[in-house]
């Protein structure tokens, strides 16, 4: 049986803020599978913040998308076809070859995963890399310890969410997390269980954190960078820890962005700030699955994903992404 894939492609390199005009939506047939390869068709699909840091005909800690060919990231989808003995027809996996409707690839590429022990959609999000980041970071890179005051920004995010959560199961005694509008801001403390929360668009991050924890934090969890990374180092307490997991508010930079201006505060403190990178922790997955799976089926783990409708659809998903147009995770379903 032959099948007509939709995919998209990135048709330039963004220079700034990238737009609709970087994409391109193209048909073509799906090639014949070989021996040991499956063919899945993706029901959902992941679009997420470090894709933009692929857009650049540039060196970085991932390889760059190619101009003219066909974007990937995190899938899920059901296997039509096999020509594996050990991933079978009907079986859903997860890969990497998301972007487009089919996708076809080495069995070795292919997790099995179980629907019944949570939603299929949940492997991108709580069950998959966002919330092993989450966990990792709280746990490997800047640990919760019991009392501590934990700072989390782009806190409404898919990360974020799940972040501020965890740190209150560790024993966190406050969290409080940042959010671009008073509705994210509000949900952050309704929703998902932070204590307070900054609206870093009403005015200055260093004020509020300050109001929010006047005698400072033990932890902070940044995706943001800039002013926020600014004001935790400025708000940390001696012994404190910083995660560094992403940089939100550069990826659009033309220019190369200024580090933080009190950075030697960090010695005087006698804190830690430590990046990561989520490809060296997999091997935390079948503990972290372990646990999380639980919580989410008994409600202590509270997930929201923003949907798009259909491949057509994946680029403005990635564009509204980047400009905060989503709460928790957001996913495209094909």
């Amino acid at each position: 049986m032959s099948y007509t894939n939709r995919e998209i492609q990135l048709a330039a390199y963004p220079v700034g803020e990238p737009g609709p005009q970087n994409f391109e939506l193209i048909s073509s047939e799906v090639p014949d599978l070989a021996e040991g390869q499956v063919l899945v068709r993706n029901t959902w699909m992941s679009v997420d913040p470090y894709m933009r840091e692929r857009m650049h005909d540039a060196e970085s800690y991932l390889p760059s998308f190619q101009l003219n060919a066909v974007m990937d990231g995190s899938a899920i989808g059901e296997v039509v076809a096999s020509l594996s003995s050990d991933i079978p027809v009907g079986a859903t996996v997860v890969h990497f070859l998301g972007w487009r409707e089919y996708a076809v690839l080495d069995a070795a590429a292919a997790t099995v995963v179980d629907i019944t022990l949570a939603r299929a959609e949940d492997y991108l999000g709580a069950l998959g890399t966002t919330g092993l980041t989450a966990y990792t970071a709280l746990t490997e890179i800047a640990p919760v310890r019991q009392g501590d005051i934990v700072f989390i920004s782009a806190a409404a995010g898919a990360v974020g969410s799940v972040a501020g959560q965890l740190a209150r199961k560790f024993g966190a005694s406050k969290v409080i997390g940042s959010a671009g509008g008073s509705l994210k801001a509000k949900r952050l403390v309704t929703d998902f269980g932070f204590d307070t929360a900054i609206d870093y668009r009403a005015g200055s991050v260093a004020e509020q954190l300050a109001e929010a924890a006047p005698d400072g934090i033990d932890v902070y969890v940044d995706h943001v960078g800039g002013d926020h990374l600014l004001a935790a180092i400025d708000a940390l307490r001696s012994g404190g820890r910083i995660a560094l997991v992403g940089a939100i508010s550069s990826y659009n930079a033309t220019e190369p962005v200024p580090g933080p201006s009190n950075l030697f505060e960090l010695a005087a403190k006698d804190a830690t700030l430590r990046g990561m990178l989520i490809n060296s922790y997999f091997h935390l997955f079948p503990e972290w699955i372990g646990k999380a799976a639980g919580w989410l089926a008994d409600g202590s783990l509270h997930t929201e994903t923003t949907v798009a409708e259909g491949i057509g659809q994946a680029p403005q998903a990635f564009l509204d992404l980047m400009n905060g147009g989503n709460v928790g995770k957001m996913l495209v379903r094909l």
